[in-house]
């Protein structure tokens, strides 16, 4: 039994000397690109909210930008029509100032010619009125001419009260067309005020606008170039998992040679021993430790924390299914002599899991597991064995094996 274990325990030696350090390296610089690609992917979102708030900066100053060029334009609109109304204005004003001056004559006329005709019916007095009346050839021909000197009283105090009228007309037009320009004086002025005022605002806001696009250019910009770099890191990641996988694939391919090895010295031993007719239940125990890392585990509360934990960190996203076979790989080392015994070893062994690296599976374990993975360990660590695998990665579809919740097994 001692032989065998001593024999198995230089085996497993030379193996980690062999493959651990290829492996480890392998999974340092996938584990860095990963932390590179996790830090482009915060520089990117930063760069995204950026460029959001940026273009909803600039939605809202475009939007301010057409409001004020709408009133920039109904204000002009308004100062234009204030501008002709004002001109009309002032041509009635004047029209009615010249028609005023013509009232006036008019009426100045009319006056002096009826003081001529009053000063000359006073100075032909009463005697010449009554020749000219006596003078008629009839009675008609006396009426008539009566008639005509009243008609040409009564004419000239209509004419005399239709100028005064009509001057006094016109003055209240001018009066009123003064007031109206006044009005309109102080309105355009205030119109212009709030033209240059809009005007201001609306050069002020298309800086802005200016600005905050070019920002926004650059934001995008940033925002591509992270992505870019993402892509780039992402493809060499895939590498080297490729690269991680074909070494995993010799080290299982050795460890597998050796198993197999050791498999065929227990039964020579154990032909030998039931040949020379002694020592078989010890040969029985040697060829049961071949595949149990020295000894069966003993799963404790501790065993299941931290299963639970690497399941959630590897599956915990994916099937419950998925969440077994994570499980599995790990109790599949436990039980193989090319890991370590224990479910602590298998899971701190070096460049083996990128959660244990990165901290994650220490911030799970501090938190504990989330129930689902919690049963999902119980389960493994009772015995539900669903893969006969000893490794996993993320599937991208370049490593052949079994696909289970995201991640390919082999």
């Amino acid at each position: 039994m001692k032989k065998t274990l001593v024999k198995r325990l230089a085996a497993f030696l030379a193996l980690c000397m062999m493959f651990p350090a290829a492996a480890d390296a392998t999974q340092e610089k996938i584990d860095r690109v990963q932390d590179e690609i996790q830090d482009l992917q915060q520089q990117k979102d930063e760069a995204q909210q950026k460029a959001d708030s940026l273009s909803e900066e600039a939605g809202g100053l475009e939007g301010d930008l057409a409001a004020f060029n709408e009133k920039l334009t109904k204000i002009t609109g308004e100062l234009y029509a204030t501008e002709q109304q004002l001109e009309s204005t002032r041509l009635s004003l004047e029209q009615t100032k010249q028609a005023l001056k013509k009232a006036q004559k008019d009426e100045k006329s009319q006056y002096e010619a009826m003081k001529k005709r009053i000063r000359f019916m006073y100075e032909m007095g009463g005697q010449g009125l009554l020749e000219v009346l006596l003078s008629a050839e009839d009675f008609a021909d006396f009426l008539n001419k009566a008639e005509y000197i009243s008609s040409i009283q009564e004419y000239d105090r209509n004419m005399l009260d239709r100028y005064r009228s009509t001057k006094e007309t016109i003055a209240s037009k001018e009066q009123e067309l003064s007031t109206q320009e006044e009005s309109l004086a102080g309105l355009k002025i205030q119109q212009e005020s709030q033209q240059q005022e809009v005007a201001a605002l609306v050069s002020e806001t298309s800086e802005h606008l200016n600005a905050a696009r070019k920002q926004l250019a650059a934001a995008k910009a940033d925002v591509a170039g992270y992505a870019a770099k993402m892509e780039k890191q992402k493809a060499y990641e895939k590498e080297l998992e490729s690269q991680k996988a074909a070494e995993d694939k010799r080290r299982l391919e050795e460890i597998r040679r050796q198993e197999e090895e050791v498999r065929r010295r227990n039964e020579r031993k154990k032909a030998e021993n039931s040949g020379n007719g002694g020592g078989s239940g010890n040969s029985g125990n040697s060829g049961n430790s071949g595949g149990s890392g020295g000894g069966a585990p003993v799963s404790n509360a501790s065993d299941l924390s931290m299963l639970a934990a690497i399941i959630q960190c590897e599956a915990g996203g994916g099937s419950y299914d998925g969440m077994l076979a994570v499980g599995s790989v790990v109790m599949n080392r436990v039980h193989s002599s090319s890991f370590p015994n224990t479910v602590a070893g298998v899971i701190y062994q070096g460049g083996q899991f990128s959660p244990v690296a990165s901290g994650r599976f220490a911030a799970v374990l501090a938190a504990g597991a989330n129930g689902t993975c919690t049963k999902a360990a119980g389960e493994v660590l009772g015995g539900r064995i669903t893969v006969n695998c000893l490794y996993f990665r993320s599937d991208d579809g370049s490593i052949p094996g079994t696909v289970i919740g995201g991640n390919v097994f082999y």
